[in-house]
């Protein structure tokens, strides 16, 4: 069956993380995304791995095709603005202002092109006062405040993903779409716009929310005393989490399985305000209880008795996961010089319009023939 975005053209003049990543979103979807590279290395994560394939590269570009354009040469920006005149969507995450300086921006565009999809990734916003500032994951994470309930802000610690990139990226996606769906009724395009600062920050929506009720600056750990959330070593020395969240049934049965039942009614636990008060007395006793046997024990027992609880799983413990086999979420593709690569496939399922993996990132300028060479002829 065909995707749900089957005869959408997407431009993409992106690299790194945030634009690949919403292009491949779509083409995951169906649409066909041609990627446009400048000529002698293309996207700069093609170098961040093998000569044959980087994995980091492969991630965020399968299900696309591969040009290459020198946007700073006249033959090259024509080609450019033919590709955006057969287009319904262009990503693009320069730093605000780059395509208009190539006389490739939006507003070239929308009389000869009135249906086109415009969607513009930046680090910090089209302006204001950091609209020029270089706009990288991390700063994107830290400048929203999200880093800040990710880690310690007393002994700071980076996040081993690129966070902000791939909101940045889902958000992007939700844009265009929606933007597609205004244009079947109304016939036109549009402008659409996010950045690392304000996706990241609409992330943490929670936080903001309770932040603008009491004034009080959120932590890491406001919302584990909150929501209950805890992580503890077992005796094997393998980690596991448990998430209480309301129901005083998981309390209950938590209490009865770490051998204190006294605790159910104990004033220091007995409800969900009284835990959060006292958290870190609970975190220190349930530590001790349960350093005394194997995550694998413990685990049996408190799912037995329908408590919230999973294994902190390390990427080679998910894949050996029996629940992750069974929604088959590592999809191998196949490769002209590796045979296949791994990649994961999309989040969701449509069932009349499913998604689907149909090739592995491109060679760099690989589809040069193919899609150049017709707009040259027109």
């Amino acid at each position: 069956m065909s995707g749900a975005l089957q005869g959408i053209r997407v431009i993409e003049f992106a690299n790194y993380v945030s634009g690949p990543y919403a292009g491949m979103l779509l083409g995951d979807l169906g649409a066909d995304v041609i990627k446009v590279e400048e000529p002698t290395k293309g996207d700069p994560f093609r170098g961040w791995g093998r000569v044959e394939y980087s994995s980091t590269f492969g991630s965020v570009n399968r299900n696309k095709k591969s040009v290459t354009i020198d946007l700073k040469s006249e033959a090259g920006k024509a080609d450019a603005r033919a590709l955006v005149m057969s287009a319904d969507v262009v990503i693009e995450n320069f730093r605000s202002g780059t395509m208009q300086r190539l006389g490739l921006g939006y507003e070239t565009f929308i009389e000869a092109n009135p249906g086109l999809v415009w969607c513009s990734i930046t680090g910090y916003g089209a302006d204001g006062p950091y609209a020029m500032r270089p706009g990288y994951d991390t700063v994107g994470q830290a400048a929203s405040g999200l880093l800040s309930l990710l880690t310690d802000v007393g002994n700071p610690k980076p996040m081993g993903i690129s966070l902000s990139d791939h909101l940045a990226g889902i958000t992007a996606t939700n844009g265009v779409l929606g933007a597609l769906i205004a244009r079947f009724r109304t016939g036109r395009g549009q402008k659409v716009e996010t950045s690392l600062l304000e996706s990241a920050l609409a992330f943490c929506g929670e936080n903001a929310a309770r932040f603008f009720e009491n004034g009080k600056t959120p932590s890491r750990a406001t919302r584990t005393h909150q929501a209950q959330v805890y992580a503890f070593t077992a005796s094997d020395k393998k980690a596991f989490v448990v998430h209480l969240s309301s129901p005083r049934k998981f309390w209950e049965a938590l209490a009865r399985v770490a051998g204190h039942p006294e605790w159910i009614e104990d004033p220091r636990f007995a409800t969900k305000e009284s835990r959060g008060k006292n958290y870190d007395v609970l975190d220190k006793a349930l530590s001790e209880v349960f350093a005394a046997n194997t995550r694998s024990f413990w685990l049996d027992q408190l799912l037995a008795v329908d408590v919230p609880a999973a294994p902190l799983n390390t990427f080679d413990d998910v894949f050996a996961d029996p629940q992750v086999q069974h929604l088959k979420m590592r999809v191998d593709v196949p490769h002209p010089k590796l045979g296949s690569v791994g990649l994961i496939r999309g989040g969701l399922s449509l069932s009349d319009t499913p998604l689907s993996i149909h090739s592995c990132a491109p060679d760099l300028g690989e589809h040069n023939e193919e899609v150049l060479a017709p707009l040259r002829k027109r």
